[in-house]
């Protein structure tokens, strides 16, 4: 019995000895969730996405207020005359590229006069102001049929007033989108 004794403690002893001599083996990994520094990356990340968002729908916005801006900009024209101005020339440039960017749009185009001469010259001279202006978006290739003429002559001044300064208000062509106006498109893409 001795010797099975003597055994078990050398075996012992020597399974103690070998134990002591090994490293001791990591624990295995933890599987962490995200850290603070990527929680706030990841904030920052997604502030910085809605942010560009919000300045490029304002950018779009902007584009689209202008595009309708230029569409209703009126035009104005010298006394007794019914030929466009080089002043109005770039107004109606710049309809001119909403409109072909904008085929659903339609516009009606009410010529005006000044107070001095007969009513029915006025009718007649507002009339021949919006044909001028028609004229112009069809020399540009924009189809006749997208725009009406109409004539208010001195009925609805833009000024009151029995002086050049009112006169000059007065004699222009105003514009009224009449359809496509939710389908206004900016000239050289976007909305």
């Amino acid at each position: 019995m001795l010797h099975r004794g003597l055994i078990i403690s050398v075996v012992a002893a020597g399974l103690f000895v070998a134990s002591c001599g090994q490293e001791e083996l990591p624990p295995p990994p933890v599987e962490e969730g995200p850290n603070q520094d990527s929680i706030d990356a990841a904030r920052r990340a997604a502030e910085e996405a809605a942010r560009r968002a919000a300045e490029e729908e304002a950018r779009r916005a902007a584009a689209l207020e202008a595009a309708r801006e230029a569409l209703t900009a009126m035009v104005f024209f010298d006394f007794d005359m019914a030929e466009i101005r080089s002043d109005a020339e770039g107004v109606l440039q710049r309809k001119v590229d909403v409109l072909r960017a904008s085929p659903a749009v339609q516009l009606r185009i009410e010529g005006h006069a000044d107070e001095r001469g007969s009513s029915e010259y006025n009718l007649a001279l507002g009339s021949r102001r919006a044909e001028a202006v028609r004229q112009f978006f069809v020399n540009a290739g924009l189809a006749q049929s997208r725009f009406d003429v109409r004539s208010y002559g001195e009925e609805q001044p833009r000024e009151m007033g029995s002086n050049e300064q009112s006169w000059a208000q007065n004699r222009r062509d105003e514009f009224v989108i009449t359809a496509g106006g939710n389908q206004i498109q900016v000239p050289g893409g976007g909305q």
